[in-house]
């Protein structure tokens, strides 16, 4: 597992290139994987249609590929109104014998500020560079998310985190479902608003009242946790979006099916788009409770970002959505 680099679009894409993605992603669009056989228990039915993708705000982060804001078509689908729970995730493992990759790598990454001081000697076998809150920590699963001395006793209805972008897709076929395109995921996150920040309009407190689960205080020193929470907190801890979906900002990252680039978009098909063919990381989007404005001010409904497939974290989990 790893953490992603960056790296700048290209200032211009010449005609040639961007008629053959155009002409590709039509392609891809057209013959993408579908999925009719899941329960719509738990789901929200979306009519689809045109929105407007992205933002060209001066918050944004031009080398995360954010704008330009161009004119989407989806297609109807139901998505889950939560993010996947512990309890669900549990179902899935009693009923296939699954092993997450965490498991299998017998680590994962642990946020700093949830490893016991006393332990931390005993369960941190190293930090991220550049990024030291990010501990590696043997025995950390999606059992014991913060370590083998933890467990997810009395968060069975929280997002299930330490999942990778492949056992979350494992989950999703599972249960007959899918993982979101992108496009799907920002159309089903606005919640029937256009170029709003926030997925409740524009203030993120609006009369002081808190939204979601982000941080607060001096990160990654120091939450305040104003919101109520200093960890992932369950689904419907706050009010849901516009089309009755929750915690689509904030709280946990999702995972998204699209491979990521950050410029393959601006040359895409603009119906039904599916990302890139490939890639070395998948798209991850809404921001999570580790998320600031002074370090990471991505629970903004057009932010994005990525991570290698196999990564797994604290800070991750996914939901679902299901083709009518």
């Amino acid at each position: 597992m790893s953490f992603p680099v960056l790296s700048p679009p290209p200032c211009c894409v010449p005609s040639r290139e961007r008629a053959a993605i155009l002409e590709r992603s039509r392609r891809d669009a057209a013959g993408r994987v579908r999925a009719t056989s899941g329960s719509t228990a738990e789901m929200e039915k979306l009519d689809g249609g045109r929105f407007l993708m992205g933002t060209d705000s001066l918050e944004g982060f031009p080398a995360d590929g954010e704008g330009p804001v161009r004119e989407i078509h989806v297609d109807p689908f139901y998505a889950d109104r939560h993010p996947v729970t512990n309890e669900q995730f549990a179902e899935f493992i009693q009923a296939t014998g699954y092993q997450t990759e965490a498991e299998r790598f017998g680590w994962s990454f642990v946020f700093q500020g949830h490893i016991p001081k006393e332990a931390y000697d005993r369960l941190v076998d190293r930090t991220v560079r550049g990024v030291r809150w990010w501990c590696k920590v043997n025995g950390a699963d999606w059992r014991h998310p913060e370590g083998p001395d933890s467990s997810v006793a009395g968060r069975e209805h929280c997002p299930v985190v330490q999942v990778s972008s492949t056992d979350a897709g494992a989950y999703a076929a599972w249960a007959g479902k899918r993982l979101p395109t992108e496009a799907e995921w920002e159309y089903a996150a606005r919640g029937g608003l256009q170029q709003k920040i926030y997925a409740w309009g524009d203030e993120l407190t609006p009369e002081g009242r808190h939204m979601c689960n982000i941080w607060q205080g001096d990160f990654p020193n120091l939450d305040t946790a104003e919101d109520g929470y200093s960890r992932a907190c369950p689904g419907n801890a706050f009010p849901a979006n516009g089309y009755g979906l929750y915690s689509v900002a904030g709280n946990t990252w999702e995972w998204c099916a699209d491979w990521w680039d950050p410029s393959y978009h601006a040359s895409a098909t603009a119906v039904n788009p599916v990302g890139p063919p490939a890639g070395t990381n998948r798209v991850m989007r809404g921001g999570s409770y580790l998320c600031h404005r002074s370090y990471c001010n991505r629970y903004r409904v057009a932010a994005r970002t990525s991570n290698t497939p196999d990564s797994a974290t604290t800070n991750i989990g996914f939901r679902c959505v299901r083709d009518l």
